[in-house]
C-alpha cells in the first residue's frame, strides 16, 4: 500500500485538572465502573497535578518518529490523534483529508491483541472516517510484541536497573477473563492477549538469561464480582516476600509508555508495598523512549511501502493489521459482555 501520512493512535490523557472527571467518564462510559472507583483513580490524576503524562510522551515518540524518517529518506507527515482526550482522532483524521491526505499507514501505541489494545483501535478508525468526508484509507499496522527491537529496548532497560541478585516479574494491564477468553479466534483457543504478554515476557526473560520469573497483572478497574486475570501487582509482591525474596526487578512488558497507569501503578502502589516489606525494589523502563523504538516503528512502515520481511522472534503470525476498521478476524478481540 501506498501512504500519504503517519497516523499516530493513541489512547490519550488529561493534561490540566479540569480535564481528569470527563476524560475518565470518556474512558469509562457503557463499562459499569461504578462512581467511586472513578473518584479514586481522579484521585491518582490529581496526585500529579492533574495531568497523564502519555501526551508529551507521545508528543516525544513522534519527534523522534520523524527524525528516523528523514534518516531513512522517507517523506512521510506524521499525524497524532487519540481514542479519549485531545486531540482526538477524528479531528485528526479531518485535518488529514483537508490536507489532501488520501491513504496512511495508522501506527497504534500497543504492541498486542485483545479488544481495548487492538480491536478498539479498529472502532476508533471506523468512527473517525465515518465522521469525515472523503476521509482518507487507513492501514492499521501489526502488533509488535516480538519485534527483535522491542524485546531488545526492554531488555536493556532491566539490564539498566537490575542488581546484582533479584526476581524478575513482568507486569501488564489486566482484562477480564472473559475479554482475554476472547482475544483470539475461537479456533486457536481465544487469549491471544494473555498468551502473546507470556510470550514478550519469555522473550525478554531469555535474552537475559533469565530462568525465573513470574507474569503479573495490574490496574484492574471493574467490578469486584467479576473475574480479572490475577495475580495483582501488589499482592504478588507480599507472596514473594514471604518466599524470602527480598529484591524485586519489574519489567512494565504491557505498556509502551511511562503514563499514569505506570506511574502510579508500579512507582507509587507497588514500590511502597515493596518497601514497606524492606524489599529493594526497581522498575525498568518501558520502551517509547529508547531511540530503537523509533526505528521499530520505522520497520512496520517499510514492511508496507518496500515489502520489507516483518522480523519477528516467536511463530505468532502477524495479527491485528487491517484496513478501515475491519478486524482482523471473526469473532476475535471481542469486547468482554457484562453480566
Amino acid at each position: 500500500m501506498m501512504a500519504d501520512a503517519l497516523l499516530w493512535l493513541s489512547f490519550g490523557g488529561p493534561e490540566s485538572p479540569a480535564d481528569v472527571r470527563p476524560f475518565l467518564e470518556n474512558v469509562t462510559r457503557g463499562r459499569g465502573v461504578p462512581p467511586e472507583r472513578l473518584d479514586e483513580v481522579e484521585a491518582h490524576y490529581q496526585h500529579f497535578g492533574g495531568v497523564s503524562p502519555i501526551n508529551a510522551l507521545n508528543r516525544a515518540a513522534i519527534a523522534a518518529v520523524e527524525a528516523a524518517l528523514a534518516r531513512a529518506g522517507i517523506e512521510l507527515p506524521v499525524y497524532f490523534g487519540n481514542r479519549n482526550w485531545h486531540p482526538m482522532v477524528e479531528d485528526t483524521v479531518a485535518r488529514m483529508a483537508a490536507d489532501g491526505v488520501r491513504s496512511a499507514l495508522v501506527f497504534p501505541t500497543s504492541a498486542y491483541g485483545g479488544y481495548s489494545a487492538c480491536r478498539q483501535y479498529d472502532e476508533d478508525i471506523s468512527r473517525a472516517r465515518a465522521a469525515v468526508a472523503d476521509a482518507p484509507d487507513l492501514l492499521k499496522l501489526r502488533h509488535f510484541f516480538d519485534h527483535p527491537l522491542f524485546v531488545a529496548a526492554a531488555a536493556d532497560a532491566v539490564r539498566a536497573v537490575a542488581p546484582q541478585e533479584y526476581r524478575l516479574v513482568f507486569t501488564a494491564h489486566s482484562v477480564p477473563e472473559s475479554a482475554d477468553l476472547a482475544s483470539g479466534p475461537p479456533e486457536e483457543g481465544g487469549r491471544r492477549y494473555s498468551r502473546q504478554i507470556a510470550e514478550a515476557s519469555r522473550l525478554v526473560a531469555k535474552s537475559l538469561g533469565v530462568v525465573e520469573y513470574d507474569v503479573v497483572w495490574q490496574s484492574r478497574s471493574g467490578p469486584p464480582q467479576v473475574p480479572w486475570l490475577e495475580p495483582d501487582i501488589v499482592d504478588h509482591i507480599e507472596a514473594l516476600h514471604a518466599e524470602g525474596v527480598r529484591s524485586v526487578v519489574v519489567s512494565p512488558i504491557g505498556f509502551v509508555s511511562d503514563h499514569l497507569e505506570v506511574v502510579w501503578d508500579l512507582d507509587t502502589e507497588a514500590r511502597a508495598k515493596a518497601e514497606s516489606l524492606g524489599m529493594a525494589f526497581a522498575r525498568a523502563a518501558t520502551p517509547g523512549a529508547d531511540p530503537r523504538f523509533a526505528d521499530l516503528v520505522v520497520e512496520l512502515i517499510r514492511e508496507h511501502l518496500d515489502a520489507a520481511e516483518p522480523r519477528k522472534l516467536s511463530p505468532f503470525p502477524s495479527a491485528g493489521c487491517t484496513l478501515n476498521g475491519a478486524p482482523c478476524a471473526t469473532a476475535c478481540c471481542e469486547p468482554a459482555r457484562r453480566r
